[in-house]
């Protein structure tokens, strides 16, 4: 098979590192520099994409096209593709929802085959290898796994019906992400009684625990403004299954409070405080 040339919508930290990885066994890796910012402009550089001036042209050259972005642009991204009559594959890899993505894909449906994905593990690089879940038409997904083959990109196939991948996705950051807002509750409400240390202490006998690696609330912190809309997707889904949405909402309301601390280098004491703060 010919290789294919593929369109990255947007190169965040994530969506930079997986096309980043595609470009092994792609003609080229595409993406759209008009209204972005000078750290998007860097990023992409350092991996290596190619930048186009415009969405149609790098619809017009692309076979295959990948959605990474935040949560909340999401639809708008799929609407944009769907007007401009993208034929090729649309790769839907954002954390939302699995109803979300069944919309997305009807939007979609009379031009591109749609491919559900969902992204499990950090960033591709440093030795990294996250899985990039699929779920859709076979020979869709096919294509992708050849795309990524002997990347740090692993993947795996769910299935034909697309919506899979998504709930997977979700269903592990619903746990992984209220977890590590649990920590920062936790070690917030012992500090305020003095026993913090003890309660690391604690938890370190158990290997298992969050609890034990306290130092990941600042990360968490940092990125909190993503995390709240992936928890937000993950309580409609819930939701939608019949089950009580209360604590990821509660969890993204958490977050919230972090969300002046953007991508910022903080410390524990820092996070802690300004989670304390209403």
């Amino acid at each position: 098979m010919d290789q294919p040339t593929v369109g990255i919508l947007h190169p965040g930290s994530m969506g930079a590192a997986v096309a980043a990885c595609a470009a092994t066994n792609a003609a080229a890796v595409l993406w759209c520099e008009t209204g972005r910012s000078a750290a998007s402009v860097e990023r992409a550089a350092r991996f290596g994409l190619t930048p186009v001036a415009t969405l149609t042209e790098l619809l017009d050259r692309s076979d295959i096209v990948i959605s990474l972005c935040p949560p909340a642009a999401a639809e708008d991204l799929a609407r944009d593709v769907a007007g401009h009559r993208f034929a090729g594959v649309y790769v839907e890899a954002n954390a939302i929802n699995p109803e979300r993505t069944k919309r997305l894909a009807a939007l979609l449906e009379h031009g591109a085959t749609v491919v559900d994905g969902g992204v499990v593990g950090s960033p591709p690089v440093g030795g990294k290898t996250p899985t990039l879940y699929l779920s859709g038409p076979n020979d869709a997904t096919a294509r992708i796994e050849a795309l990524f083959a002997g990347t740090a990109v692993q993947t795996a196939v769910l299935g034909t019906k697309v919506g899979k991948a998504s709930a997977l996705k979700l269903s592990y950051a619903s746990f992984q992400k209220t977890s590590r807002v649990l920590v920062a509750l936790a070690v917030g409400v012992a500090r305020e009684h003095g026993v913090d240390q003890e309660l690391i202490d604690v938890a370190s006998r158990r290997t298992d625990s969050y609890l034990s690696e306290p130092q990941y609330v600042a990360k968490t912190a940092a990125r909190a403004w993503r995390w709240g809309p992936e928890l937000e997707e993950a309580a409609d889904a819930l939701a939608a299954a019949g089950l009580p949405p209360e604590m990821l909402r509660a969890a993204a309301s958490t977050l919230a409070r972090w969300n002046d601390a953007k991508d910022s280098e903080l410390t524990l004491t820092d996070a802690l405080d300004r989670l304390a703060q209403p």
